[in-house]
């Protein structure tokens, strides 16, 4: 009797251990993809933030391209230089993005986007800077970077989306909450500053 209940106690010790091992393979199987998925959410806020910096990067030559013709509202000019420095001055940690973090950064692209709108509305009635070399350049780069800060926001949010309903589904959502994956939030891509002006118009 008492080998049949050493007997019993080990096996029931052993499936013990087998059913830790099962929920601990699948713990790390679910940790695992949450961590691929994160990683990508990163990588799509990353290169929202690289096309973003190479619009701001365009904003020098504008500068210098407008200023070049003197009789230029320097005040317009000068309120898209303001707003490029707020612009690049706001930086968000993609691990722990909210979405205080992102209303913020489109706030400040927001700024930049409709400076530069108003200047461009502006250049309309100089033709001559209108038709400078310079300035057609910074046009065709201007919408090229505006699609693609349209593109990128749309990158994200699907990126979001998968993120968190893998996230927040049962029983994947234990384990996110107890490794502390948070939710991730959403860009609104129709935001203004995600909207390419027809810089061409009028012509």
């Amino acid at each position: 009797m008492k080998n049949k209940g050493c007997m019993s106690a080990g096996v029931i010790l052993i499936v013990l251990i087998v059913i830790v091992a099962i929920i601990g393979f699948w713990g790390v199987g679910k940790y695992n993809s949450l961590v691929t998925k994160d990683q990508n959410v990163q990588s799509k806020w990353s290169n929202i933030e690289t096309v973003y910096q190479k619009r701001a990067n365009l904003i020098p030559n504008l500068e210098r391209t407008v200023k070049s013709y003197s009789k230029f509202e320097q005040e317009t000019l000068t309120k898209v230089v303001e707003a490029r420095s707020k612009a690049t001055s706001v930086t968000i940690d993609p691990t722990n993005m909210t979405e205080a973090d992102i209303a913020k950064f489109q706030a400040a692209q927001g700024e930049l986007s409709g400076a530069l709108s108003r200047l461009m509305a502006v250049v309309e009635s100089y033709p001559n800077l209108k038709a400078d070399q310079q300035y057609i350049n910074f046009q065709a780069e201007y919408t090229a970077i505006e699609n693609s800060i349209r593109m990128e926001t749309v990158n994200y949010n699907d990126a979001a989306k998968e993120y968190n309903t893998y996230r927040n589904q049962f029983p994947t959502n234990v384990v996110a909450n107890f490794t502390n994956f948070k939710e991730k939030p959403y860009f609104k891509a129709d935001a203004g500053a995600s909207k390419a002006p027809d810089v061409f118009k009028g012509e």
